[in-house]
Parts: C-alpha cells; structure tokens; sequence
C-alpha cells in the first residue's frame, strides 16, 4: 500500500492536480468578476459624455455655417444673373448708338415716316369687333393710346 500511495501522491500526480485545481480557481474568479463588472465602466460613460457634449456643441455652429453657404451660393448666383444683365443693356446701349438701329426703332414703335413717305394704318375688321379693353396698350400705335386718354377724359367730364 506505502506504493501506492507514493504512486498516488508522486510530483507529476501532484503538480498535474495542483494545475487543474488552479486553473479551476482563475476560471472561477474570471466568471466572477464578468458577473460583477458593470458593462459601463467610468471611462467610457465619460468618453461617451464627452462626444454627446462636443456634438451639442458644433451642432449649432455647424448649421450656421451650412446656411450662410448656401446664402453665398445664391448671392454669387444673383451677382452672376446681374452681370450679365448689365452686359445686355451695354449691347442694348450700344445698338441704340447706331443711327439706323434707332430709325428702325422709331419707326417701329412710334409709326413715324420720314419726311415725303407716306404712313397709312391697316385697321383689321376682326380688329374692330374685339373691345378696345381686350387690346393691350402695347399692341396699338402710341397715338392710339394718346386719343383713348383724351377720350376717357373728356368723357368724365361730361
């Protein structure tokens, strides 16, 4: 029996019983400290604090910034729009500097003749039938315009 009881108790049986019983120890304590670990620590409840805080922060200046890109996006628009309206009326400025450009306007516009010509207004007999008020005042020769005022005029005062 003393043999077996060596055999029992030899340095090999007993540092393979001591492992197992240590490794049964660590794996014990590690499933105890999981079940108690919050799963929050400190550190991260303020690193999460900390990015909530910074996104408050930038949120307002951010739109700011966004807005104010969009409004510059649109005045450079308009600026665009402006100059090239201000380039349309230096070519319209110009064309009215040529003395056969604006004869042809007068001409077209006011219905003037030059001096021996002879002017003569085709009056459309469908023209006639339509009321004066369906016509725009921008259809009709401007002294057509001038006689309707001084009719309605005299008009009121009878």
């Amino acid at each position: 029996m003393a043999v077996k009881d060596r055999d029992r108790f030899s340095t090999a049986t007993r540092i393979r019983l001591l492992g197992e019983q240590t490794a049964a120890r660590v794996y014990r304590s590690q499933t105890r400290r999981q079940a108690r670990r919050p799963r929050l620590t400190g550190r991260a409840a303020l690193l999460a604090l900390v990015l909530c805080s910074l996104i408050v922060a930038l949120a307002y200046p951010i739109r700011q910034y966004v807005s104010q890109r969009a409004e510059v996006d649109d005045l450079q628009r308009e600026k665009r729009q402006a100059q090239e309206r201000v380039e349309r009326l230096r070519d319209l400025k110009a064309r009215w500097q040529d003395d056969a450009f604006a004869e042809q306007q007068i001409r077209q516009r006011l219905h003037y003749v030059m001096p021996g010509e002879t002017g003569y207004v085709v009056i459309d007999p469908n023209a006639v039938k339509q009321s004066r008020a369906d016509r725009g005042a921008a259809d009709r020769p401007w002294y057509s315009n001038l006689w309707d005022g001084v009719d309605k005029s005299d008009a009121l005062d009878q």
